[in-house]
């Protein structure tokens, strides 16, 4: 094969490995800010409500 086409064959699976880590970053940062959320919305009302359980 010709060194330029292995190159940019190299060059195209970095780039798409890349970009598919960053999209599942991406996801996971939704995933967590939601998460967060949710926790927080559950710490709130057990502290408005006033369980006081251990």
């Amino acid at each position: 094969m010709n060194l330029a086409l292995i190159i940019v064959i190299v060059v195209a699976i970095v780039l798409a490995i890349v970009g598919g880590l960053n999209s599942a970053l991406n996801w996971l940062l939704w995933v967590a800010i939601i998460a967060g959320l949710i926790a927080l919305i559950v710490f709130l009302f057990r502290v408005i409500s006033g369980n006081r359980r251990a």
